[in-house]
């Protein structure tokens, strides 16, 4: 058992791995990934896989972008052959404002450096041949956004950091971190203590029960994600772009000769980690297949394809919301060496790697390299919310999560 380290990295799905791997890759050594359960094995698989460059902000496009330009350089950087499919993805407006969302979205992105523009519905038609042009008002289309299998991001990296000397330590539960005047000091396993001045907390769902080891309060609400493929549908092709729904909050995208559909519900169930048994995996998660059924059924008009199918995996997981909507990263402030990269914000698999090597710069130079402080662990949304107002808004920001009503909270 290892017993000192340069900084232990709790949870290893998409985001810690990255972490894990960019540490070692700057050169720092030893660095210890552990996991409660298998490396990279719990939510992360169970994700769509599906990149959307255009964000709500100039720094989430930035950063969105940049982790695309990663993935199609994974191999360099890594050494590990990572499969893609750069097939664009079309967003789809059936309402005049959503029309006016995607015109200011596109403007957005192209002031941004992103290669989007609008398209006719006949246009959107011939790109995916399942989509029926009717009540449609608009549709964009994003050139380089792409999709792959999730469970390549964690497990790629986290053999890349295996191959670099970093120690991978899967099935090793946290009990405690150290502390002492204000410093991190060490990670309390059961198997045993492991002395280090740097601890990050990417434990996913279980962000906040970490967290709590240190007495400090993480506003992440891990929150139930679903979606289901199909058996194999003549027609399908790889290249075929992802497609969103904006105003059902729906995805799709091909999946294995297959077709892959998820969404977001109006009330998703929110599960406090604390209240499971110590040994839950996300494979224990209860699904309710009922709710992709009613996504299916708001979308038949124009993908009737959905009204009659063979599902052949429904599966899900559980990422993180927070109530501003935007990821957690960085250093907890006035605890020395504690960091967290989690609020995943159900697009979390894909900007992993980008937010990965700005957190490794962080812990090794002192600073990211630009200026991140709307993502800051300590901010008012994520650190001072009381619980009722922490759960409505992560609820909102994930029943909204294509689109923001008037009502949505600040």
């Amino acid at each position: 058992m290892l017993t000192e380290a340069a900084a232990v990295v709790i949870g290893s799905g998409a985001l810690g791995a990255s972490v894990a791997f960019h540490l070692v890759a700057a050169g720092l050594k030893p660095v210890a990934l552990l996991d409660q359960h298998a490396i990279g094995g719990e939510t992360s698989p169970r994700a769509a896989g599906l990149t959307q460059q255009v964000r709500g902000s100039d720094l989430m496009t930035d950063l969105a972008r940049r982790s695309v330009e990663k993935i199609t350089r994974f191999a360099g950087e890594t050494g590990q052959p990572i499969v893609y499919v750069q097939s664009g993805s079309m967003k789809i407006a059936r309402t005049a404002a959503h029309a006016r969302q995607l015109r200011e979205e596109v403007e957005h992105g192209q002031r941004c450096g992103i290669d989007i523009d609008l398209i006719s519905p006949a246009e959107a038609a011939r790109r995916n041949p399942f989509l029926r042009p009717t009540g449609i008002t608009a549709v964009s289309f994003a050139k380089t956004d792409l999709y792959l299998e999730p469970g390549q991001i964690p497990r790629l990296y986290a053999r890349a950091f295996g191959e670099r000397g970093g120690v991978l330590l899967p099935h090793t539960r946290v009990s405690g971190v150290l502390r002492e005047d204000g410093e991190v000091k060490g990670v309390l396993t059961e198997q045993g203590t492991i002395r280090t001045p740097v601890v990050i907390d990417a434990a996913g769902a279980w962000t906040r029960r970490v967290g709590r080891l240190l007495d400090t309060r993480i506003g992440a609400v891990a929150t139930r994600h679903q979606l289901f493929i199909t058996e194999p549908i003549d027609g399908v092709e790889p290249m075929q772009p992802i497609t969103r729904v904006i105003d059902c909050n729906a995805y799709m995208r091909p999946a294995d000769g297959g077709l892959m559909l998820g969404g977001y519900e109006a009330d998703p169930v929110q599960v406090d980690m604390a209240n499971l048994p110590a040994g839950f995996s996300i494979a224990d998660l209860a699904l309710d297949i009922s709710v992709l059924h009613r996504l299916a059924e708001q979308i038949s008009e124009q993908f009737p394809v959905f009204r009659r199918i063979a599902i052949r995996e429904h599966r899900g997981g559980l990422p993180t919301m927070t109530a501003d909507g935007e990821h957690i990263l960085g250093p907890w402030p006035g605890l020395k060496g504690f960091y967290v990269a989690g609020g995943c914000c159900v697009g979390g698999l894909s900007i992993a790697p980008i937010l990965g090597e700005l957190l490794a710069a962080w812990v090794i130079t002192g600073s990211p390299g630009l200026d991140l402080s709307p993502l800051s662990p300590g901010r008012a949304a994520v650190a001072d919310l009381d619980e009722t107002t922490l759960a409505e808004a992560c609820r909102r920001n994930y029943a909204y999560h294509y689109w923001a009503p008037d009502t949505r909270p600040a």
